[in-house]
């Protein structure tokens, strides 16, 4: 809800500082917020995110948010497990570097301070506990940094420095607006309550699992036997990503709660929130249920506080 004497008339003050937050596939809800927002003749003038805030943010700074919603849109569950690539090392599960790959070579990458509004990118140095804000340098560089997640992606070097996911500190990075000249503040925290009408969420055991189950024709073209030997999909499915999934749980719940006590200490003028069961890190085949939520969220919290002011 808006914070109590602060918040101007949004029929009149359209221009907003956007925060986005992080949550794994829950992130395309990001999507559909921006897309109301364009649609009412709101104008973003800075973006903060960390994580998937971090790359849906940044995609949409560089005017590629079409293209991408597209692609994404697309993905099935081979898609997305092709995408992953194993480290094999202790730092990490997976290197990241092809679905940054993938990425550059859909959208291109650019420089951040050539963007057309304010953008940071929030990563975490944990050996020195605070956030580093990325605000210079290559945009998907800044995205790949600020999307480790730990034990899953392997952290990232930037001048000497480990980062990992900018959600381990700060789940909705609303202090990067704190000076911006603009009319409010839309914070969208993916991390909120458990709503019991939500599907149940898939966990990464599962959506890893379920690629078993598709048809050989839609395997063909796919180099998923390679990968699914890799992985020892078959042979090994319990253990690794049975300990995956239950990390992947616990940092849901740690980042729910750092959220509560951030956005209570530093409240935005408007909250959207989405529920952290809404979908499980991986489920990016749900992109179109997320994107459909978060247009209906930020429906809900901005049009009704519209119409109050009509």
């Amino acid at each position: 809800m808006p914070t109590s004497g602060t918040v101007k008339d949004v029929n009149e003050n359209k221009c907003i500082s956007l925060v986005l937050g992080s949550g794994g596939a829950r992130g395309m809800a990001h999507i559909g917020v921006i897309k109301w927002l364009l649609e009412n003749d709101y104008q973003i003038k800075s973006i903060s995110g960390c994580s998937i805030g971090s790359l849906i943010g940044g995609i949409y700074a560089a005017g590629k948010l079409d293209t991408f919603e597209q692609w994404v849109c697309g993905l099935n569950k081979l898609d997305i497990i092709s995408l992953l690539d194993i480290s094999w090392t202790s730092s990490g599960l997976l290197r990241g570097d092809k679905i940054i790959d993938t990425l550059i070579a859909l959208l291109g990458d650019q420089l951040i301070e050539e963007l057309p509004l304010k953008y940071t990118a929030v990563a975490s140095d944990i050996k020195n506990e605070k956030e580093v804000w990325i605000n210079s340098g290559s945009l998907f560089s800044a995205i790949r940094a600020s999307i480790s997640l730990p034990l899953f992606f392997t952290p990232v070097d930037r001048n000497g420095v480990q980062l990992i996911d900018g959600g381990v500190l700060n789940p909705v990075p609303i202090a990067p607006t704190f000076g911006d000249n603009t009319d409010f503040t839309v914070a969208v925290n993916l991390g909120g309550s458990i709503n019991s009408d939500c599907l149940e969420p898939e966990t990464i055991k599962e959506v890893i699992e379920s690629v078993d189950e598709l048809s050989l024709h839609q395997k063909i073209g796919h180099y998923i036997k390679k990968f699914g030997s890799n992985l020892n999909i078959k042979n090994n499915k319990p253990a690794v990503w049975d300990a995956y999934s239950i990390a992947d749980q616990a940092f849901d719940a740690m980042q729910s709660s750092i959220a509560r006590l951030k956005l209570a200490a530093y409240p935005a003028d408007y909250n959207i929130v989405i529920p952290r069961n809404a979908c499980g890190t991986l489920e990016f085949d749900r992109a179109k249920d997320m994107i459909e939520l978060g247009y209906r969220s930020a429906e809900k919290m901005l049009q009704s506080n519209k119409n109050k002011n009509d």
